[in-house]
């Protein structure tokens, strides 16, 4: 087995490493089903290993790098909106926690204040059964003539 000068190697997987990254740069550009900006995407197309690329070509890595913060805007986005989201969610437990704590107190409220309608209910028909109430009209009797 034979070796090749390290310089010949690394300049035609860094070559083909670039033209590939500029073809997915421009398929991405253009709005075509480009794959993903992931270096293994590069590799796969570019026909060198995630090793080699990240043990010898760190220019190409971070090209790779600054390609994808440059087009994926939207990540940013969705993390933005995965953030807020977040934030909502946070809202709305803590207002959940304070409607169920008010629940909590209007029915304990609604339970007293039925044990106390209850008892006076109970206290008032015992007052009657005592008291034996005579029922008088107060409407006035008409004479017969």
């Amino acid at each position: 087995m034979t070796k090749q000068p390290p310089g010949t190697v690394k300049s035609g997987s860094s070559q083909r490493l670039l033209e590939t990254l500029a073809t997915m740069v421009r398929q991405q550009g253009n709005g075509a089903s480009p794959p993903a900006l992931t270096a293994t995407s590069l590799c796969e197309l570019a026909g060198i290993s995630r090793n080699a690329l990240y043990r010898y070509h760190p220019d190409v890595v971070q090209a790779l790098h600054a390609a994808q913060q440059k087009h994926s805007p939207r990540l940013d986005g969705d993390r933005r909106a995965a953030r807020q989201l977040r934030q909502d969610n946070a809202a709305l437990r803590e207002q959940l926690a304070k409607m169920a704590a008010l629940v909590d107190h209007y029915f304990a409220a609604w339970q007293e204040t039925r044990l106390l309608l209850q008892r006076r209910e109970r206290e008032v028909a015992e007052l009657r059964s005592d008291a034996k109430v005579r029922v008088v009209s107060i409407a006035p009797k008409h004479r017969d003539s």
